[in-house]
């Protein structure tokens, strides 16, 4: 396993050099893209830069779509924060940020890495999702929600090689979606961020930490009540201070 690895990331000289190279090329051709305009051509560029998850028989796809979701949920995610822009600086920092991506956080294999990139794909894909979508048809924000939750809380899983990822990622999933569905009605916004996607991305990074302590025999009664703690806090301050008669703060 290990040279496959390194056949694919070389770890020195001049083929990590054309590694990082072509790795930096994709988030420039849709800077340019979206600096042209061409939305949709730089969207079909991040779909294609992904291939090779076709490039095998068709009982293979959906095993190699969900391995690759997150990755293309982060991707088009950052092209529609460099849409939203309002200058090219902002735009060269995503493009910037998709690059750090590709390079140094999605080949993290981890149990740290791959719940950094679950967490990184669910915030910034309910982020994109209300950002662009925020005035879709709520059915619309829920079944984009599912898929995001479900996804990332499956990556967030594999990685501990737990048992019931299927089941508690259609947990996390159906979870994601009623809290869309019901606050969906009275969306709220702080600034660029949507109140399911800052009560989402407490709760999951919150029973993410618990389940990694657990899981690495460091999780104490006490710590464990602290988060959970912090948790809740944070959520019925949110609720508790949001105003109630308007869509937008």
């Amino acid at each position: 396993m290990s040279s496959k690895i390194a056949r694919i990331k070389p770890a020195s000289g001049f083929s990590h050099f054309v590694y990082i190279l072509l790795m930096v090329l994709l988030p420039l051709l849709v800077f340019i893209m979206v600096r042209l305009r061409f939305y949709d051509l730089a969207a079909a560029l991040i779909l294609l830069s992904k291939w090779r998850m076709l490039a095998v028989r068709p009982r293979h796809w959906p095993a190699n779509i969900r391995a690759n979701a997150v990755d293309i949920i982060v991707g088009l995610s950052l092209l529609i924060f460099m849409m939203h822009s309002g200058s090219m600086l902002m735009q060269l920092i995503w493009t910037a940020a998709y690059a750090a991506w590709l390079i140094s956080i999605k080949p993290l294999s981890s149990q740290i890495g791959v719940s950094l990139q679950a967490l990184i794909a669910q915030t910034l894909g309910l982020t994109a999702i209300f950002l662009q979508w925020g005035d879709a048809p709520i059915y619309t924000l829920v079944i984009l929600a599912w898929v995001i939750c479900y996804v990332a809380a499956r990556q967030f899983f594999v990685g501990f090689e737990e048992p019931l990822t299927r089941f508690l990622s259609d947990v996390w999933g159906y979870f994601g979606a009623a809290l869309v569905w019901l606050l969906g009605h009275w969306l709220l916004f702080y600034g660029v961020i949507a109140q399911p996607t800052l009560i989402l991305t407490v709760i999951g990074f919150s029973l993410g930490g618990v389940y990694y302590l657990e899981k690495t025999d460091r999780l104490s009664v006490l710590l464990r009540r602290q988060l959970l703690f912090i948790m809740i806090a944070i959520i019925v301050i949110v609720i508790a201070f949001s105003h109630w008669d308007s869509r937008t703060l």
